[in-house]
């Protein structure tokens, strides 16, 4: 079940959003479509059932150069393609990449230094080191930007002792549900600053002694993805590794306005996954004598499926637009990523229903796009809190601490 598209039927991009990029992207697009079908899609299935991470291809996803495509030139809707194009054929590998490129090398485009950019940023561009973006927290997440407890205190290295002008920084705190957190070179660690209670950004080296690693095991989604609790006892990064340009939790604002486009990107290739594999059972899985396709109550379902991917896919090109011209809003951007999640959901339902018993086995891929929803359906802000972004954007009333 993993042909995404039947000869002579027509594709789940039904109103062509594809064909509003450039030649040059399209082909760039048809790139990864080959990378995903040679080296992708045979194999997720069994990287998810052993929740292993690929890390023996990285060097040829490196190879197609799609990196932070708005540092390369291409536009915001083929950024956006790329990620839905991705989660279509493995969700897993869309969220390494979208914590790897939009979080990690985004933080380095926008806050490293001359010095930081020189170091880490063609190594992290091109995959030779990987990144993480530690700032949720065990008991912090939607209300992180208040209640983050990881703390920073600068010292001077010599003494020990706090000092303003120090040349070093200890970190003690805890981060959970860190993507790519087991496994990555550095991460970037969000901590409040003991002096100010502002909040700071850091470079962490992953290998420096007082960060310990652990990975969260039994999870029912995005098995691929490597999360972490991640615990840091006195842990020294020298002030070289601070990024000058945040000092409050406003500054990481940008970073995840866009990450959680991203995610929104990825309730479409989730949806179009869900499809193809709905489209193709239908057609070719056979009851009471005729295929599955032929009875309405399931064209109706696919129709429904359809509906919403379109309608989603459509969507998602009007944030590309606003992102184009500099208005796309955390309210408008909340808006995609809590109604598209909510279409998603009854989307990958709805698929599942279609392959009946044979969508809770992954074998058939189905159960796999059924599970991994749940994960987009909660990250990058959750459903109720994207939701009340957008009700305190159209009521200028805040929902949110009661």
């Amino acid at each position: 079940m993993s042909s995404p598209d039947i000869p002579d039927l027509p594709a789940a991009d039904f109103f062509a959003v594809e064909s509003m990029l450039g030649q040059a992207e399209r082909n760039k697009l048809a790139e990864l479509r080959d990378f995903l079908a040679a080296d992708v899609a045979p194999y997720a299935g069994d990287w998810w059932n052993k929740a292993e991470f690929p890390a023996h291809i990285l060097p040829k996803l490196a190879a197609l150069e799609l990196s932070t495509p708005a540092h390369r030139g291409y536009s915001n809707l083929f950024a956006g393609l790329v990620i839905a194009e991705m989660t279509r054929v493995d969700t897993s590998l869309a969220t390494f990449f979208l914590v790897h490129h939009d979080l990690f090398v985004e933080s380095l485009h926008a806050f490293g230094s001359p010095d930081q950019k020189r170091r880490l940023l063609a190594d992290a561009s091109n995959l030779r080191i990987t990144g993480a973006f530690a700032l949720t927290e065990p008991l912090h997440g939607s209300d992180v930007a208040g209640g983050m407890e990881t703390r920073a205190r600068r010292i001077s290295s010599g003494t020990g002792e706090a000092d303003d002008a120090g040349d070093t920084w200890v970190l003690n705190g805890a981060k959970r549900w860190i993507g790519n957190g087991t496994f990555c070179d550095y991460m970037l660690v969000w901590a409040r600053d003991e002096a100010d209670g502002s909040v700071r950004g850091f470079i962490v080296d992953a290998g420096l002694p007082g960060v310990s690693r652990s990975r969260i095991e039994n999870k029912i989604a995005l098995r691929t993805v490597q999360n972490a609790d991640i615990v840091f006892s006195d842990v020294r990064v020298p002030e070289a590794d601070r990024f000058s340009g945040i000092s409050s939790f406003e500054d990481t604002k940008e970073l995840l306005r866009s990450s959680r486009i991203m995610v929104a990107w990825q309730t479409v290739g989730q949806q179009l996954a869900a499809f193809d594999v709905a489209r193709q059972y239908a057609v070719e899985r056979q009851q009471f004598g005729r295929p599955l396709a032929h009875f309405q109550l399931i064209q109706q379902q696919l129709v429904t499926m359809l509906g919403n991917t379109v309608a989603s896919m459509g969507m998602m090109a009007g944030i590309a637009r606003l992102q184009d011209e500099g208005a796309a809003g955390m309210q408008q951007v909340a808006l995609a990523k809590s109604y598209l999640s909510a279409r998603m959901r009854e989307t990958v339902a709805l698929g599942r229903s279609i392959l009946g018993g044979n969508g809770i086995v992954t074998d058939y891929r189905m159960a796999k796009i059924f599970a991994d929803a749940e994960a987009i359906y909660t990250y990058e802000g959750s459903f109720e809190v994207n939701t009340l972004i957008v009700g305190r954007a159209i009521t200028g009333v805040s929902a949110f601490g009661g």
